[in-house]
């Protein structure tokens, strides 16, 4: 017998032996509609052998390689090693990740409140953003009186207005020349 599935609680090694195994994946969904607390811990399980199998990866890709007996079957070896020596790790519980998941989800057993109850919730724990005016607001405010434009050497007079003219002031022949003759 394996002495890695004498040390695994019953109802661990029960379900399935790979995160990779498609009729495991389907046994535990059974499990999930039956037990769903064993389940849980199933899947938590599975996912820390995946996040062990992952940094096994990282720490094998972090040593220099020195080319000289490397082989894409020596890869695959490696590979399927990992993820067997990941599986090992996760079913001794010799990381504690899949303790923390387990402790930190919430119970499958528990009410869920509807949506429902959970606008309402929402609502009355909400702060309006602005407050409501306390009178009400002219949809029309008076025209601003607009001024001259001040330039540096001092304000321009203004002599008419002309429909012509681009920027609507009309423009004398002896400030469109400066002096100079046509």
């Amino acid at each position: 017998m394996d002495p890695l599935t004498n040390a695994m609680p019953p109802s661990a090694a029960a379900v399935t032996g790979s995160y990779l195994d498609f009729g495991g994946i389907g046994k535990l969904k059974g499990q999930a509609r039956t037990d769903a607390k064993a389940a849980t811990r199933e899947t938590a399980q599975q996912f820390e052998a995946m996040f062990l199998q992952m940094m096994m990866k990282t720490m094998r890709d972090a040593i220099p390689k020195s080319g000289l007996n490397e082989s894409a079957a020596e890869e695959t070896f490696q590979g399927m090693f990992d993820k067997e020596v990941s599986l090992a790790m996760a079913k001794r519980n010799s990381l504690g990740l899949a303790d923390m998941l387990v402790k930190h989800m919430p119970d499958p057993n528990a009410a869920q409140p509807s949506t429902a109850q959970m606008l309402q919730a929402r609502q009355a724990q909400a702060i309006p953003l602005q407050a409501p005016p306390a009178s009400p607001i002219a949809l029309q405010a008076a025209t601003p009186t607009l001024a001259p434009l001040p330039k540096p050497s001092g304000a321009m007079p203004l002599t008419g207005v002309s429909a012509a003219s681009p920027t609507g002031l009309m423009v004398t022949h002896s400030q469109a020349t400066d002096g100079a003759k046509p």
